[in-house]
């Protein structure tokens, strides 16, 4: 994703008040030492997390990470193996899920299809015994909220992906709950229809000011959501920041990996000063001076990564210049937004990606054309390193 696509998208960027965890902050959830084993398998394993009152927070991973896992021990679907649920500073570890008061929005809507929109939407009102005149005035309100006003006496099969899925928010908003859990709920909807209800979901939960767990294995979604994201990985939190923390200063090699594309290097240092370093990577034949993130010495060895919208063809690099090096295009592509390429870099046996924004009446630089590219120190972000305050 380009650095101008993300400026549009991430609407929730860094500040002292998401960043730091202040004393005294008010925490409507919170997850300690939260575990749990299937047998021999560890599906969850010592989670820590507090989300603040109104915070939208993903949970971000791929397949089998156990971020499913965590939110079902959060509605009380499943019960830890260790640790502790608190929801309001009341620990709901040992409580039914019917009576912790969490909203719940299934990836598959889970609607009843013999009820009608209203009926659907009022069904939680109506086991907790609500008056039929406060079910028809919260029921409006709420169908209201989701844009689906008018649409009470139809039925799910009457309606499309998106109006199911607002049907199923409405459903999980109208009971009040403390906290709003959200399985994969945009999983079912076509590409466009996803986008949009992105931007509608987050209106709503802003709107109503709920606390909101989401789940995902879509980064550009989490992105575009979140005020914060957890990116989990094998049962564990690998790390937690805002969208644009997650993305330019990701703190392990997995997170650069699964959040956006990278060009990765392994080298040794050769020279370091405050300001910057100077990498030998692909076995001395090619040297890459980074932003200088620890005390480095020589002959440490590093791990980096530059995105591919980071770097540049001349004569469009910033001055004074580090990084510039020849290349061949191997492979373009046009998609609209951006041009995506393939570069070979001369006498080493590495391709680099590069992501160029597009502009009117642009065309993709031939294949085989020779390039000079080049990147600056601070674009690359190291790993595994200590890191200066």
């Amino acid at each position: 994703m380009k650095a101008q696509e993300r400026e549009a998208l991430i609407t929730h960027q860094d500040s002292e008040e998401i960043v730091n965890e202040k004393s005294g902050e008010a925490s409507d959830l919170e997850l300690r030492d939260l575990s749990k084993h299937f047998g021999s398998f560890v599906a969850a394993s010592h989670i820590n997390l507090r989300v603040r009152k109104g915070e939208f927070l993903s949970l971000l991973g791929p397949s089998g990470c156990g971020k499913t896992t965590t939110l079902r021990m959060i509605a009380g679907f499943v019960d830890p193996t260790d640790g502790q649920v608190l929801i309001k500073g009341k620990d709901v570890s040992d409580t039914p899920s019917y009576k912790r008061n969490v909203g719940m929005c299934f990836q598959s809507y889970a609607l009843f299809p013999h009820l009608t929109v209203e009926d659907n939407v009022a069904f939680g009102l109506k086991l907790r015994k609500v008056s039929k005149e406060q079910i028809k005035e919260k029921v409006e309100r709420s169908l209201e909220l989701v844009k689906l006003k008018g649409k009470n006496l139809r039925y799910p099969s009457e309606l499309s992906g998106g109006e199911q899925q607002r049907v199923s928010l409405a459903r999980a908003l109208i009971i009040e709950p403390d906290v709003l859990l959200l399985d994969e709920p945009l999983s079912n909807l076509d590409a466009k229809l996803r986008a949009e209800m992105r931007i509608e979901l987050k209106r709503i939960q802003e709107t109503v000011g709920i606390t909101s767990i989401f789940v995902t294995h879509d980064q550009e979604e989490a992105l575009v959501l979140s005020d914060r994201i957890v990116v989990m990985n094998k049962g564990a939190i690998e790390q937690i920041g805002t969208p644009t923390t997650i993305y330019e200063n990701p703190e392990t090699e997995f997170v650069a990996h699964f959040i956006g594309e990278g060009n990765f290097f392994d080298g040794i240092v050769k020279g370091s000063n405050e300001a910057e370093t100077e990498v030998e990577v692909e076995k001395g034949r090619m040297r890459i001076t980074v932003a200088q993130t620890g005390s480095l010495s020589v002959g440490a060895r590093v791990k980096f990564v530059v995105r591919p919208e980071y770097i540049h063809f001349a004569p469009q690099c910033e001055s004074p210049v580090k990084n510039v090096f020849k290349g061949t295009i191997r492979f373009a592509s046009y998609i609209g937004s951006v041009c995506n390429y393939v570069c070979s870099l001369d006498g080493i046996e590495k391709d680099v990606l590069v992501s160029v924004q597009g502009e009117p009446g642009q065309r993709p630089i031939t294949e085989g054309t020779t390039v000079s590219l080049c990147w600056t120190p601070k674009s690359c972000t190291v790993f595994d390193l200590p890191r200066l305050p």
